[in-house]
């Protein structure tokens, strides 16, 4: 093996002494996570002789996790503390507009990134709004603001599609279309087949060597109807999320469902399906009648039916530094702690297809890690040190 020289060994950091939550389910006493740069390097149970130049964090008494990750937010388009008319999560003038980029708007100064930092919370998926049936591209990031494409981890991330009463409330309020469900699906697949026409008319035309005029809406849709580019939908209704699921059938296409809010009704009928599901907001309260069988039991039944589901907060709906509290609420309505902490580490990762770097200590993976004075699906525990990329972010101890 090849020694370290000393400027390699002070980049070195050593988290000894803590229980360590690798996010797979394995729980390890008196154990070392070693960061290097911005990758974990090894974990090792038992303990750790630091060698001279790495940096050492004793936490005794602290549970280590991976950071956590909120694979359905709105933050840095729905900024803390904005006026509705001064975000940039919804262009609500047409109900298609899947050229739209979050990439373009996020607000790196948005609170919310930093009291992610402070509940934990190390990565994001940040989506458009859901007033439109196709709404544009999201991005993933880490929470430590700054530059946005030194934030980003992968951009565009997926196209966001909505079905559902939002559409239809901005759209029957401005008298165009869509002003009911079967309105909003029609447009959506109406946009598809108008993408794969756009598709072969390209080839053609380039074939012939004819000039051709681009549509940057057109192009948009193209890489998801290639499956390069996941499409994630708005549904919380047992309608809407089989709605969903028919049209991604139909166009052959990669999707998740966002929401999923009534899912537990037909969990079994989903696991058939295998589909992949973001959870929540489910601390909210019931203002809309498609969110009438919101409970904490979905994440619950959709486990023990075997489909692959996420917890999220939907912030600024429900704050995102409180998510580790979302998950130990579906715990308290049943679901296993590991499985808990997974739906809101390594499920959430498999979720945005981004497990290969984040979503569970391991080494090789990105060093995001969180500190906790406590159990941390225990509601009056406190994180007290985040890690993004190795680096220090938040420090409360």
């Amino acid at each position: 093996m090849k020694k370290k020289n000393e400027k390699e060994e002070k980049e070195q950091k050593y988290l000894v002494g803590g229980i360590v939550l690798t996010g797979t389910g394995k729980r390890l006493e008196n154990a070392a996570v070693v960061l290097e740069g911005h990758k974990i390097v090894s974990v090792e149970e038992g303990g750790a002789s630091p060698p001279k130049g790495a940096e050492v964090f004793d936490l005794k008494g602290r549970v280590i996790t991976p950071g956590l990750i909120d694979a359905h937010v709105h933050m840095g388009v729905f900024p803390e503390g904005f006026p509705e008319d001064h975000t940039d999560g919804n262009e609500m003038v047409e109900p298609l507009t899947p050229h739209l980029r979050v990439l373009d708007a996020l607000y790196p100064e948005d609170e919310a990134f930093t009291d992610a930092l402070a509940g934990g919370v190390t990565c994001v998926q940040s989506l458009p709004g859901s007033a439109n049936a196709i709404g544009g591209q999201g991005l993933i990031t880490k929470t430590k603001p700054g530059v946005v494409e030194r934030m980003v981890l992968k951009a565009p991330s997926a196209m966001k599609a909505a079905l559902g009463e939002n559409p239809i409330r901005v759209y029957t309020a401005l008298k165009k279309a869509p002003n009911t469900r079967m309105g909003v699906a029609a447009l959506m697949r109406a946009a598809f087949v108008k993408a794969q026409n756009y598709r072969e008319k390209s080839k053609f035309t380039q074939a012939k060597g004819d000039p051709f005029e681009r549509d940057l809406l057109m192009e948009a849709l193209l890489p998801v109807l290639e499956r390069k580019l996941t499409l994630r939908v708005h549904c919380h209704r047992v309608d809407d999320i089989q709605t969903a699921v028919r049209i991604a059938e139909e166009f052959e296409l990669d999707f998740t469902l966002e929401h999923c809010t009534e899912g537990h009704r037909i969990a079994s009928w989903l696991a058939e399906k295998k589909v992949r599901a973001a959870v929540g907001p489910s601390m909210s309260t019931k203002p809309k009648i498609e969110l009438r069988g919101k409970t904490w039991d979905t994440p619950r039944i959709l486990w023990e039916n075997g489909v692959h589901f996420c917890i999220i907060s939907d912030h600024p709906v429900v704050p995102i530094e409180h998510l580790s509290v979302y998950a130990s609420l579906a715990v308290r309505a049943g679901l296993p702690p590991e499985e808990a902490l997974k739906g809101v580490t390594l499920y959430a990762a498999e979720h945005l297809g981004i497990a290969d770097r984040v979503g569970s200590i391991e080494s090789g993976k990105d060093a995001d890690i969180a500190v906790w004075d406590g159990e941390p699906l225990d509601s009056r525990s406190r994180v007290v040190k985040t890690f993004i990329d190795g680096e220090l972010v938040y420090d409360r101890s």
